[in-house]
């Protein structure tokens, strides 16, 4: 493992992150119900394949299995980065993008878009506006006094959570058979459907831009507040955009893939036995190990039980669990 003792060995530590997550995506590719040469797909990607076979694997590659390869990338770098930003913003190592609530207003967003069988746009806008109506309730909820703590905000997002969920059983319990098993596929986090996530590639490329700025602070952030504020830290701006950025990735990651669990909560610990606690490098090193945990995620649901496709959550959930509990082991060892 490297040792992130220099700026030298954690740039060593990102390149090696992102030809991984290249690798990541080549394997996703070339694996399916069909394998496919990497020389192939290579080819196709290039557009120097010509013969009458390559032109039809060219469609499973290009229509098939590349927009639901990036979705997977996509999708993977948002939790990731917004289970960094989260465990910063509560302060709480066992923090992750859903804790807060947001994935249950998008849920509740997106299921009943499903009831009423509007479209696949419609859908990912319902879940979109039922994330960030969670989000704004919760802050709202948790602020007072131009003051929002850490503990009062975690408390909040886990009782609007809890609402949610209530919400979904009875969404769920009303629905009619023929929908119900999309319904779960979604919840259980499913990337089937996926289309190629221009615009979230957009959301997530914008946050990171923003968020590498805000670095400096979020290392100063994580020793407290009252040590944060007496170093010249503007608290409650930090808090605001934290949370904002927080809540739109996830948001964004859920009306895309439906919820999707443990990225944001074991790639942050990874990335921190890799690259270190330094937020200049960790929030792009969480987006990579993001992508590439979801990635091979994705990749093993379409083939694990070819031609059976399982819901992306469920292997997410299966790699999650043993990681992090040996992640803990570690650490209290």
């Amino acid at each position: 493992m490297i040792r992130p003792d220099t700026p030298a060995k954690r740039l060593a530590g990102l390149l090696l992150l992102v030809l991984l997550t290249g690798l990541a995506l080549l394997y996703a590719l070339t694996s399916g119900s069909i394998d496919i040469p990497a020389k192939t797909v290579l080819q196709i990607l290039t557009g120097s394949s010509g013969n009458v076979d390559n032109n039809q694997l060219s469609v499973i590659v290009l229509q098939l299995r590349l927009p639901r390869a990036l979705a997977a990338l996509v999708t993977g770098a948002l939790l990731a980065m917004a289970g960094a930003f989260m465990q910063v913003l509560l302060r709480n190592p066992l923090a992750d993008p859903y804790v807060l609530g947001v994935s249950g207003g998008a849920a509740v967003g997106a299921l009943v878009a499903l009831m009423l069988g509007l479209g696949s746009a419609m859908i990912s806008g319902s879940a979109l506006v039922g994330a960030l109506a969670s989000m704004l309730l919760v802050f709202g909820l948790s602020h007072r006094r131009n003051r929002t703590h850490s503990e009062h905000l975690l408390l909040t997002g886990i009782v609007v959570a809890t609402g949610w969920g209530a919400v979904i059983s009875f969404l769920l319990s009303a629905s009619p058979d023929q929908q119900l098993r999309g319904m779960l596929f979604w919840l259980m986090g499913d990337l089937s459907h996926t289309r190629m996530p221009a615009l979230e590639s957009l959301v997530l490329l914008a946050c990171l831009i923003i968020s590498l700025p805000l670095a400096p602070r979020l290392n100063l952030f994580v020793h407290g507040p009252l040590r944060a504020a007496a170093l010249g830290v503007a608290i409650q701006p930090l808090q605001w955009t934290i949370f904002v950025l927080a809540s739109v990735m996830t948001a964004t990651a859920v009306q895309l893939a439906g919820a999707i669990g443990f990225i944001g909560l074991v790639v942050p610990h990874i990335m921190r036995r890799l690259i270190g606690s330094d937020h200049r490098y960790l929030l792009p090193a969480s987006a990579l190990g993001g992508a590439i945990l979801l990635l091979l995620a994705d990749t093993l649901a379409r083939t694990v039980l070819s031609p059976m496709l399982l819901p992306t959550g469920v292997l997410t959930a299966l790699l999650g669990v043993p990681l992090f509990l040996y992640l803990l082991n570690r650490k209290l060892a």
